[in-house]
């Protein structure tokens, strides 16, 4: 059987190669077809839910998990001869998939089955997929007209194309660049573990020797970060910084003119279903309900948390004024980490690099599971797999404790490659199913991944608090993606509302804070030891240092996004003035500008749709889970009742009911803003 289209559970990662993909997409296409054409040749009298919804799930199947795992490897195992198989069967899935709503045979039978008598008598869930498929496929042009159906393809086709090209450039300017060093005076200030990893990668790389070191730095963010961070000499922080800025903005591969398009593209494609922006599009089913919406949510935490942010802007100044002998003035941009990790050393006397022997990655892990276990009742343990896409990569297997039954296995894939797209994420190969009609459980198949701090010489791979806030948040979308137990797939696990999505992966980063939790995974990688109660102390005291400018950073991304996809608006200024625009008030001043986020944002633009006119949900979820974990904090921390309470509202329930709903059931109540502003220290 081709290696995309093996049904074993967990497959064989080893034996996909760039030319099994082409017939698998055909394969998967053709299976599809035929599937279809049943659907549609069926007589309208006679069809049902299980004829029509249950088989069109059932259709695309194959053609879901082959192209999934070739996007996947795409991701994380990059290589030219499968960027060149997949971008020649770009098109044709995405035709494939563009075609299905577009069809009007099919959109005749799946309406003759929504509007039958038969839909009074089916089960809830049974009945929101119904409701949820015809919302999707009118969404996606269903009725339509048959040239605009057209255009519609065309649309969607162009968008594909563009959108794989915008990531494929961000990987490779950041791939492109590297900094070579073998004078030591340029690495003071760094950590140890900096050092210590800048050469152990130049040695990977062929440079250096044991005798006579180099140190290697890229624009990879482990290590990226300590320079821009700690480095003491200025001209190192400019060098990593101008070539940062270059990423998706350089030569041949600069995005610049590739975002225009996109969003002319999402603006014509929603035009042709008759909203007025993309925004609007997008948000219509979403908690937020509209574009204006979502931009009115991101105005009024501006404006709650504005005078706290111009404070910290002016003390920082103020900060580096009072140690140079200068004059008070705005920053260079590659100054603000140096001198913002200065003064919490001096205000707070906490170094987070004093963490970093309590996080080794495997005990955070464990430790991690732990509380899983504690909470919701399920077991976590490694175990043996079929070859996956690198050595580096482990695998687990999640049982639920009560019943004994394999709910899901999963992959983690924590450290950064050449050939492995930046950032983190979760993704799920296979959605699994409860037992029902006699048939056994189905279990789930994920994906932990992200570009965390590398093993040196013969110690672990040590953590950052913020990398160990990363690793929960990823798990919190794979326990809602393994925990789900929900009888339709497509309403399964985190295909929920894009504003409500984020909320089990948020809330877990809280377990993180708390003392009672962090001894769980928090614990010296040669002691054993946890956490001093004074280092602690010191970090929850600077946890909400320079937080209005944390969190103004997330708004600015998200009003960004919003203004783009919902105004009307000239885009053929440069990127920099448009940001200048749009972020008045959102941005710290500085000495020298910035180049704009958008040719490197992909959250934005390396898909289709993505985020897009959706990453004020990271705000909107994080007021959810702010709200939701003060009933674990009231309830107790670690009391398993308010663990399982939360599993079976909302972990369990996939998009099986409104959010709003899910939210309630937990809470019992609508979600507050006030826990989120106290958290953050600004209320």
């Amino acid at each position: 059987m081709n290696p995309f289209l093996d049904l074993t559970f967990p497959p064989n990662w080893k034996v996909m190669n760039a030319e099994s993909i082409e017939p698998a997409v055909k394969e998967g296409i053709r299976e599809a077809e035929a599937a279809l054409e049943k659907i549609k040749g069926q007589d309208l009298s006679g069809a049902t839910y299980a004829s029509t919804y249950q088989e069109l799930e059932d259709a695309t199947e194959s053609l879901s998990r082959a192209w999934g795992r070739v996007n996947h490897l795409d991701s994380v195992a990059n290589n030219e001869e499968q960027r060149e198989a997949l971008n020649k069967m770009l098109p044709t899935v995405t035709d494939f998939y563009s075609g299905i709503p577009l069809d009007a045979k099919l959109w005749k039978v799946l309406k003759a089955v929504r509007d039958g008598a038969e839909y009074k008598t089916l089960s809830p869930i049974f009945q929101r997929h119904i409701d949820e498929t015809c919302a999707d496929f009118i969404n996606a042009g269903a009725d339509l007209s048959d040239d605009k159906k057209a255009r519609y393809a065309d649309v969607q086709a162009e968008l594909s194309q563009k959108t794989q090209k915008f990531s494929e450039n961000v990987l490779d300017t950041t791939n492109d660049w590297e900094l070579i060093l073998n004078d030591t005076s340029r690495l003071a200030g760094l950590p140890e573990s900096a050092i210590a990893a800048a050469k152990a990668d130049a040695l990977a790389n062929k440079h250096g020797s044991k005798e006579s070191p180099k140190y290697r730095f890229t624009l990879q963010y482990p290590s990226l970060i300590p320079v821009m961070q700690y480095g003491e000499d200025e001209t190192l922080r400019k060098e990593l910084w101008e070539a940062n800025r270059q990423v998706g903005w350089k030569g041949e591969k600069d995005n610049s003119d590739l975002v225009r398009e996109i969003i002319a593209l999402r603006k014509e494609k929603t035009a042709l279903l008759g909203y007025e922006s993309f925004a609007d599009w997008t948000t219509s089913r979403r908690m937020a309900k509209s574009g204006q919406n979502a931009l009115n949510f991101i105005e009024d935490l501006h404006g709650k948390i504005k005078p706290a942010f111009d404070k910290e802007c002016v003390e920082l100044q103020e900060y580096k004024a009072h140690h140079t002998g200068r004059e008070v003035a705005p920053l260079e941009p590659w100054e603000t980490g140096y001198w913002s990790e200065k003064r919490r050393k001096e205000e707070y006397d906490f170094d987070e690099e004093e963490l970093r022997p309590y996080f080794p990655l495997d005990q955070v892990m464990s430790g991690m599971f732990e509380l899983a276990s504690t909470l919701f009742g399920v077991d976590i343990q490694e175990s043996e797999a079929p070859p996956s896409w690198h050595d580096e990569v482990t695998f687990y297997k999640l049982i639920d404790k009560a019943g004994g039954e394999h709910l899901g296995s999963f992959y983690a894939d924590w450290h950064p490659r050449e050939s492995k797209r930046g950032g983190a994420w979760m993704n799920s190969f296979e959605t699994g199913l409860p037992p029902m009609g006699g048939q056994e459980r189905e279990p789930h198949l994920g994906l932990i991944c992200g570009n965390m701090t590398k093993p040196v010489g013969n110690a672990p791979a040590l953590m950052t608090h913020n990398e160990v806030l990363t690793i929960f948040h990823e798990f919190g979308h794979l326990i809602h993606q393994l925990l789900s137990n929900v009888e339709v797939k497509a309403l399964a696990g985190t295909n929920v509302a894009w504003d409500f999505v984020e909320l089990p992966s948020q809330l877990l980063e809280n377990f993180c804070w708390a003392r009672k939790s962090l001894d769980f995974f928090a614990k010296h990688y040669e002691t054993g030891e946890t956490i001093p109660e004074k280092l602690f102390q010191k970090m929850i005291s600077a946890k909400n240092y320079m937080s209005a400018t944390g969190f103004m950073r997330q708004l600015s991304f998200g009003k960004l996004d919003l203004e783009l996809h919902l105004r009307e608006r000239d885009l053929s200024p440069a990127w920099e003035e448009i940001d200048d625009e749009i972020l008045k008030g959102y941005e710290a001043p500085l000495a020298t500008q910035s180049a704009s986020m958008v040719r490197r944002f992909s959250h934005l633009f390396s898909s289709p749709t993505g985020y897009a006119a959706g990453y004020y949900s990271y705000k909107w979820a994080e007021v959810l889970d702010a709200d939701a974990f003060t009933k674990f904090e009231k309830e107790g921390l670690l009391n398993p009742e308010t663990g399982i309470l939360y599993r079976e509202t909302i972990l369990s329930k996939g998009n099986s009911a409104p959010p709003e709903k899910l939210y309630k059931d937990f809470m019992g109540r609508e979600p507050s803003q006030i826990a989120l502003l106290k958290r953050e220290g600004l209320l």
